[in-house]
């Protein structure tokens, strides 16, 4: 999981052992003799000409990330188009070996058959995606870490750290302190949604050094899996104006790190010394994370303080725009514009099509409104990835039924998620060559701990993967649910993944009197 592109089964086996050697040019050996090798207490010994060999060999893989297995009851061969596909290629060989091989420590000593027989797979999409929240619940480095790893299980390659908010600054600054001083902390935390929701009176916060994100993206690269950081401006700012109050509107006034869900209405002031903050900002990020792209955010930016303070007006005439609302455009192209005079490209929101000034070409749109931005954004020339709130959105609640704990958002079941098309079919060539993939979606205001993340990311993380690496054509949701029951989830539990059960949640993942606010 997910669904190759082609399997061809064969009669026979072929058996891990304590004599079992692992050869190839690739970084795939080690990361099987590491985690595949602490799992069942094999060596897994570097050989020669070992057993299980691995190889890069683009002439005959053509597909990037592509890769093709055939086990024997000789040995195993697993060649592949490049790095990544030799690295899925090693993860379907511990998906083949069973639920404990994804254990940390081996738990008994064999047997660990291998299936004979051909695999051929690669992907649909390059962007393959899942992007979770820091801002709004803090997770130590040990879950990011965690959350990697399980990305990497089922192919996904890109993690969208969302790192900055009006509830939280999550990124240590050089020279700049008080942007985790004061705004990786809160007083407290809305608790639920809707007109009822309640108050926890409680700090919370929390923040990464330089040293835990140079962690982070190293663990990534190491499972094929690009970092793509994101600092929200010019809006969700209310924890950096927290912590420097010159960056907002009304510097005498003296705000605190929201402890409120929403959209704050505080953004950032256009002043020339706000874009070279954040440009230091950018830059510090550019530092640590090497990733291609950079996401600047640009969405929710509502335009009520620049519309009320002079300054703003004034500003907004002296740049030659036609209304303070389009200062949201003018900030947007000013930082995007400096990520892409350093080597980067920028990743933005969907609102950036909206915001007063068209984004600069080579900016990426993500799609999260709806569909139809992505496809606006793609007719219009810009790569996009689709991640509407609609779809797939997996902080939304999974079903209609009472117990189902923070009820927020749309229904959205393990079926619904499993369904989804990131091209509509009747879609014309155009579309098609400017969607990059697609992303889930893992905004945590009511998943405050890592176990409330497990319950809403798996087991529809599954689903979606396989929409993301899988053909429209080969998807069977009564087949991939029976892979799920019959193997995979007890991968997942070997693993320690606190996941929903198909059947509903357990009676200690409920949360009784928390409100929601479903749609």
């Amino acid at each position: 999981m997910p669904r190759p592109v082609r399997v061809l089964p064969a009669p026979g086996t072929f058996t891990l052992d304590r004599n079992t050697t692992v050869s190839g040019d690739t970084a795939a050996g080690e990361w099987l003799r590491r985690h595949v090798g602490a799992a069942t207490g094999l060596p897994l010994a570097e050989a020669e000409h070992g057993d299980v060999r691995f190889r890069i060999a683009p002439e005959k893989i053509a597909v990037p990330e592509g890769y093709r297995i055939e086990i024997t009851e000789r040995g195993v061969r697993a060649e592949a188009h490049d790095e990544s596909g030799a690295h899925y290629a090693a993860q379907t060989l511990r998906q083949l070996l069973g639920a404990d091989a994804w254990r940390d420590s081996p738990v008994r000593r064999g047997p660990w058959p291998l299936p004979c027989g051909e695999i051929e797979d690669h992907p649909r999409f390059s962007w393959r995606g899942c992007h979770l929240d820091l801002a709004r619940h803090f997770m130590p480095k040990r879950e990011v870490l965690r959350f990697v790893e399980l990305l990497a299980a089922h192919k996904l390659n890109v993690l969208h750290l969302h790192l900055t908010d009006d509830q939280g600054w999550r990124v240590e600054v050089p020279g700049l302190p008080r942007l985790t001083e004061i705004g990786a902390w809160r007083k407290g935390s809305q608790l639920g949604a809707g007109p009822h929701a309640g108050y926890v009176d409680r700090p919370h916060g929390g923040y990464y050094t330089e040293s835990d994100l140079t962690e982070i993206v190293a663990h990534a690269a190491e499972h094929r899996i690009t970092v793509v950081p994101e600092i929200d401006v010019p809006g969700h700012c209310q924890a950096a104006i927290a912590s420097y109050p010159e960056l907002g509107n009304d510097p005498r006034r003296k705000l605190e790190v929201w402890t409120g869900w929403g959209v704050s209405e505080h953004v950032l002031n256009a002043e020339e010394s706000t874009v070279e903050f954040f440009r230091r900002v950018f830059d510090h990020v550019m530092s640590v994370f090497p990733s291609p792209v950079i996401c600047v955010g640009g969405d929710e930016v509502p335009p009520h303080e620049w519309e009320r303070d002079p300054r703003s007006v004034r500003r907004s005439e002296a740049l030659g725009l036609s209304e303070p609302a389009r200062l949201h455009g003018w900030f947007l192209r000013r930082i995007i514009d400096h990520l892409h005079t350093n080597g980067r490209r920028a990743l933005s929101w969907d609102e950036a099509l909206d915001s007063g000034e068209r984004p600069p070409t080579g900016c990426i749109v993500a799609s999260w409104r709806d569909e139809a931005a992505g496809l606006r954004a793609a007719d219009a020339g810009y790569d996009t990835v689709m991640c509407p709130e609609q779809r797939v959105y997996l902080d939304h609640r999974q079903s209609d039924d009472p117990d189902e704990p923070v009820p927020v958002g749309f229904v959205r079941t393990l079926e619904d998620v499993y369904a989804y098309e990131p091209v509509p079919a009747e879609s014309p060539s155009s579309v098609f060559q400017h969607v990059l993939g697609t992303q889930a979606q893992v905004w945590t205001e009511h998943l405050d701990s890592p176990s409330r993340v497990d319950y809403a990311a798996f087991p529809r993380l599954c689903a979606f993967a396989e929409v993301a690496w899988s053909r429209s054509a080969v998807r069977d949701f009564s087949r991939f649910r029976a892979r799920l029951e019959s193997e995979h989830l007890d991968r997942l539990t070997a693993f320690g993944v606190e996941f929903r059960p198909l059947e509903g949640p357990m009676p200690w993942q409920k949360r009784p009197g928390v409100p929601g606010d479903p749609r």
